[in-house]
């Protein structure tokens, strides 16, 4: 496979198609290497349009989806970051690129394994990888300037919302299969939140989820 021809297609192809049209975004799918992040059987999917399987029935999402979320939280370069599900590592390392610093919560020893071996091979040093269930959220570091969570839920617990700062933003993806919205929801004051629907989609919930406090927009 020819890697780079491969990585200019995923762009082209898949990404920019889907209104993914951040000059930094795209040159960043460049700068971090998908391959490095993918498991060693699906090194030819790296670039495939298409969630590669990894261990515990996780997956990593879609390469669109990924570029797409990344471009709608406009992260800063001094903003600090929260994502829930860890996955390969992936994603962080994205986030790490344009963020001051990322802790992302990984439920599975063996994907947080991952991910920090990952990170580690990858040269990305701005990256805590933290062992956990976040799916209520996680305060060590709290409050963030941004939230990614990686992985569907049915409704935002409300601890998501008190664990982000005013102007701060939360990039979820929301819903009851097959049917989930991903919404941007920017802390607009210490009381009000402001929710834009971005796109729909429908993929894997997040790993221990449960909604005890359902906060409805």
């Amino acid at each position: 496979m020819n890697i780079q021809q491969a990585r200019f297609n995923m762009i082209e192809q898949q990404i920019r198609p889907w209104n993914v049209l951040d000059q930094d975004v795209l040159d960043l799918l460049v700068v971090v290497k998908r391959e490095q992040f993918v498991p060693a059987a699906c090194k030819n999917l790296a670039f495939a349009d298409t969630e590669i399987p990894l261990a515990g029935g996780e997956a990593m999402l879609t390469p669109k989806l990924e570029a797409r979320l990344l471009q709608e939280v406009q992260l800063k370069k001094h903003e600090t970051v929260l994502e829930i599900g860890a996955g390969s590592g992936y994603m962080a390392a994205l986030l790490a690129h344009k963020g001051r610093h990322v802790t992302t919560v990984e439920i599975l020893p063996e994907l947080k394994a991952m991910a920090q071996a990952n990170l580690a091979n990858a040269g990305v040093t701005n990256v805590t990888v933290e062992l956990g269930n976040g799916a209520q959220g996680w305060t060590n570091g709290a409050p963030f300037d941004v939230i990614v969570i990686s992985g569907a839920l049915e409704v935002l617990p409300e601890a998501f919302l008190k664990q982000v700062k005013v102007g701060g933003r939360i990039a979820a993806i929301l819903g009851m299969a097959p049917v989930m919205s991903a919404s941007i929801i920017t802390r607009v004051s210490e009381t009000a939140y402001d929710t834009v629907k971005v796109f729909e989609t429908n993929v894997k919930y997040l790993s221990s989820a449960t909604t005890p406090s359902r906060f409805r927009f």
